[in-house]
Order: C-alpha cells, then structure tokens, then sequence
C-alpha cells in the first residue's frame, strides 16, 4: 500500500461509513467530486490550505465560507476535522480513495476519458458503450477530461487497459513503426 494511502485511507474508511449511517453516500459522492473539482481547479485554496503558515482556525473559517451551504454536516465535520489534524492539504487524496472505496464497494468500474476536445452527449453515450464492452459490466463511471495535446480523437484508460483512438497515438505509434523499419 503506497505510503500516502496509510494516511488517507482511515478517513476515507471512516468517511464512508459515516456517510452509509446517515443514509447520504449518494450525496456525499456528489459533493466529493464537486469539491475535487474546486481543489484542482483553484490553485489559491489548494496552496492556502497546504500552507504551514494559516493557523488552523483561519483555514477552518475558510473551509466553513466556502462549504458550509453546500455539503452535510458530515462533509462540513471531515473537512474541520483534516483541519483540526493539519491534514486538509491533502483532501484531495482523501477524497479520492473515499471513491475508490466507493467505488470498490458498489463494484463499479472508473473509466477516464481524455479526449482532445469536448464530447457531447451522443459521443459521450457511444463511449460509454464502448467502454462498457472493454469493461465488461454495466455499472461503470466515466471521468471525462479534455486534453488538446491529443490533436483530435480520444484515449480511455479501464483499470490497465488502454484504447487509444487519438491522433496523436496514431502518429507515435507511425514513428515507432517507421523506426523499426530501418
């Protein structure tokens, strides 16, 4: 188990079966993924709450601002507590392995899908079908990311396997064919 998930995991564990007690795991997912998208998103709150130097109750008026109309109170009691342990700088990974664990318990599998621009939502469905051929089940999450780097097309990873439909995949794999030939 990588060193990080010793840390993270008893809070995401934690978590959960504070979120099953309660009957919000529905809820408390939504609102897991909302604020991941806020930390990657805003570099500011990421660095302030990493920051040695904001005191604990600075950070914790910060996160009630920010959060306090939209999570639980459970949610709102996470955050404190990671406050409260100087452990919010990484309430990314908690969050994250909170979903794995999800995740894992309601044997749904995660497929990113990193496409060079946009899909709407016929693309997005024709995909999903896709994917869930490669996955082999139905109950499936997709994470959708754009990255204009591939040119056009798409790349989706499941577990370890990968499908790589994008142009820029097309050219690497061209030139590796190309260097082989001489």
């Amino acid at each position: 188990m990588p060193l990080l998930n010793t840390v993270t995991t008893p809070y995401a564990e934690a978590f959960l079966q504070v979120a099953e007690s309660r009957d919000e795991v529905d809820e408390i997912v939504s609102q897991a993924k909302s604020t991941l998208e806020i930390w990657n998103q805003s570099v500011d709150f990421r660095d302030s709450m990493s920051s040695p130097v904001i005191e604990i109750q600075t950070k914790k008026s910060i996160l009630q601002k920010i959060f306090a109309k939209e999570v639980t109170p459970s949610f709102m009691n996470l955050l404190k507590l990671l406050a409260d342990r100087q452990r919010i700088g990484i309430l990314n990974s908690v969050l994250e392995r909170f979903l794995e664990l999800y995740r894992e318990q309601r044997n749904i599998a995660l497929a990113t899908v990193t496409s060079a621009t946009p899909l709407n939502d016929d693309q997005q469905g024709e995909i999903l079908k896709t994917v869930q051929s490669v996955a082999g089940t139905d109950n499936l999450e997709l994470d959708l990311k754009v990255d204009p780097d591939l040119i056009g097309g798409f790349v989706i990873n499941v577990g370890s396997k990968v499908i790589d439909a994008s142009l820029a995949g097309q050219v690497r794999r061209l030139g590796l064919s190309l260097a082989k030939v001489s």
